[in-house]
């Protein structure tokens, strides 16, 4: 079926009637389902589109500590940064380069814990307690992927300390929070080392709040491929996976062993799993619909740690032998009331009509109904420009990361957070506004170079559980940015 053209109607695998919410759990989630029921019974097209933000247009603030006007908000709200890269951790150490996915993991009094990925290749080693490649490469460079954990005052709105938590690992891209309070690290690199006296890479690792207590030990059974994301379901204790390899993306799930969901209980094993639309064999999904649903079933991957072949990765060449879907680029995936969010950012197709270069969608997974729907559709770089990381406000609002490049719009140029309403239309929240010029660099004390920031990627958006602080990183030139203010006014 991977080569039937996308108008074709069992390629479509449209479920369009006023049941289509009865397959979904009850959330805030179902009334964007009514809504598209509502729209599609009315004869009104069925699309997404940009919409006014309900907390009001956006506008350059200051940073509550270093006084610069990094970010755009609306009227009402403030924020202050925290561990920019080149800062000083805990250990001396200077704060890693790229901040990318993040999650909120505990609270102690009056401290908020996060632990932050870094999306770096080759680099200085983190050195931190939990260590699992200290090889030098075949160019001679250090692994420099890894975690750090932020400390933030509530009382105070500032960082506390950073510190080093995972070190000897590449690449980590997003993972996930789990409910036992520890951070799932994701690689996005299939990057072999063994040649040089290094590992293989690929896996998640846990890590623990406590860094002594972190193992830095490659879950491999829950596969070896450019991982991305991961939400775990506490019913089940079973750990949704993404992929980002380009129109080579499957959707995973780990089934542990051990589901006593205690720090360490993944590392004990397990059974990978992959996506598969009920009756359709290798369905090429990257050209959603907004309201577009599937049934799917899981198939069972034999080799978790499969070596990749050519541009796919070992377990996606078993799972679309077994029939699995394909994505065009998983990216972030969150857990909210019995659903997951699933993100494809290159969805649609572009101007040259090529699928799986488009601006991204946004799928809801019920896994116990074992369906699909698809919440967001982006047809213009407007309405979103390829969102990335995902998160749920504990309202029930979604959050999108842009990672495109950055947009053109009414408010300038620049990357941005958008949020979604519950028709379908999304609305801007936030934008980059770094533009950092040497003096700026010198009055704050930071370690960076000056130019133009505001097309970076915007990534790791997560709330604190009372949903008090927004946090999200930017990845250039790597800044964690702690957001607060009248969230009541729209669904944040």
């Amino acid at each position: 079926m991977t080569n039937q053209k996308p108008d074709n109607p069992e390629r479509r695998f449209m479920l369009k009637s006023s049941a289509m919410a009865v397959a979904f759990a009850a959330s805030p989630a179902v009334n964007a389902l009514q809504s598209m029921a509502t729209q599609q019974r009315s004869g009104r097209p069925l699309g997404s589109s940009l919409a006014d933000s309900p907390y009001g247009p956006v506008r350059p603030v200051a940073d509550s500590i270093t006084g610069l006007e990094l970010l755009q908000l609306p009227e009402g709200f403030n924020y202050a940064t925290l561990s920019w890269t080149g800062d000083t951790m805990s250990n001396g150490q200077s704060v890693p380069a790229r901040s990318d996915g993040m999650g909120v993991v505990a609270e102690r009094g009056d401290e908020i814990i996060l632990i932050r990925n870094h999306e770096v290749g080759a680099g200085p080693l983190i050195n931190a307690l939990g260590l699992y490649d200290e090889a030098l490469a075949a160019d001679g460079q250090n692994v420099g992927g890894g975690n750090t954990t932020v400390h933030f005052s509530r009382s105070q709105r500032r960082e506390i300390r950073t510190v080093p938590s995972l070190g000897g690992t590449m690449v980590n891209c997003a993972g996930g929070v789990t409910p036992w309070g520890t951070w799932l690290s994701c690689e996005e690199t299939v990057a072999d080392n063994t040649a040089t006296g290094g590992r293989k890479h690929g896996y998640v690792f846990e890590v623990t709040v406590e860094p002594e207590h972190t193992s830095a030990q490659p879950i491999v059974d829950m596969g070896r491929f450019d991982h991305e994301a991961a939400a775990v379901d506490p019913a089940t204790s079973y750990v949704y996976m993404t992929e980002d390899n380009r129109n080579r993306s499957c959707i995973y799930r780990y089934l542990p062993v051990d589901t006593s969901q205690q720090p360490g209980s993944l590392e004990q094993g397990g059974r990978l799993q992959a996506a598969r639309v009920v009756g359709v064999q290798r369905a090429d999904m990257l050209i959603p619909e907004l309201g577009e649903e599937v049934e799917i079933e899981w198939v069972d991957i034999a080799d978790p740690d499969m070596a990749p072949e050519g541009e796919a990765s070992g377990p996606y060449l078993q799972a679309r032998e077994a029939g699995a879907l394909s994505l065009s680029r998983g990216e972030g995936i969150w857990y909210s009331e019995g659903l997951f969010y699933i993100v494809d950012t290159s969805a649609g197709r572009n101007e040259q009509g090529n699928a799986g270069y488009g601006d991204g969608a946004v799928w809801m997974l019920d896994p116990a109904s074992n369906r699909m729907r698809c919440l967001f559709a982006s047809t213009d770089a407007k309405m979103a420009n390829n969102p990335d990381n995902v998160t749920v406000s504990p309202r029930g609002g979604v959050v999108m990361c842009e990672d495109g490049g950055g947009v053109e719009d009414e408010f300038g140029f620049g990357e941005r957070l958008m949020g979604l309403k519950t028709n379908g239309e999304s609305f801007i929240f936030a934008k980059n506004n770094i533009v950092l010029s040497e003096a700026d660099i010198s009055r704050s004390g930071k370690q960076c170079e000056p130019g133009d920031y505001r097309g970076a990627e915007l990534a790791g958006a997560c709330f604190d559980p009372s949903g008090e602080f927004l946090f999200v990183n930017i990845m250039g030139p790597g800044i964690t940015f702690a957001v607060w203010g009248p969230w009541e006014r729209g669904p944040f």
